[in-house]
């Protein structure tokens, strides 16, 4: 039967295309100020820890001569508190701290030598601070240690991201 086309099954699945995996992963790089590629993330929540983890960070972009990342992960609370459902179920709750933090940074006068920026993100601290570090190709994270109950049974932010962190984990005391 000449000029007769066969369907494609609906269930065929189509072969990843490595080009188009490419162009993806460069506009990914590309989508963060080049300024600063290679930087110092820190991760910041106006805590006395994440304050002197600040101030390292920004030492050591004053050493290397890049730029500093400073990302606050605003919180989420699960919808079981407002609708008392069964699964645990996540949504973003708006977090106006971010702006606060932002306007604090903006006006603190030991930011004035390095070039910043502040990166909102929302979810698991330890997941969004390693992604901020992999989107900008940073030499390393900085981070406060925890104190209290809450990191000794749940474990602290610190030492999650020392485990699964692809680039080197500066914990400050």
């Amino acid at each position: 039967m000449a000029g007769h086309e066969f369907p494609e099954p609906a269930d065929r699945k189509q072969v990843a295309d490595p080009m188009a995996d490419l162009e993806a992963a460069e506009e990914t790089s590309r989508s963060c100020d080049p300024a600063f590629r290679h930087g110092v993330v820190v991760g910041f929540d106006g805590s006395t820890s994440s304050e002197r983890a600040l101030a390292y960070a920004i030492g050591m972009t004053r050493r290397f001569g890049s730029g500093l990342i400073i990302v606050h992960v605003a919180n989420r609370l699960p919808t079981t508190v407002w609708a008392g459902c069964e699964p645990p179920v996540f949504v973003d709750v708006p977090d106006h701290r971010t702006e606060v933090l932002g306007l604090e940074l903006a006006c603190a006068d030991h930011l004035t030598e390095v070039p910043w920026i502040l990166v909102e993100r929302g979810g698991d601290i330890c997941h969004e601070l390693e992604e901020v570090g992999r989107e900008y190709a940073a030499d390393a994270i900085v981070v406060g240690s925890t104190h209290g109950i809450v990191g000794r049974i749940f474990g602290s932010v610190a030492g999650r991201l020392a485990r699964r962190a692809q680039r080197p984990v500066i914990v400050i005391p």
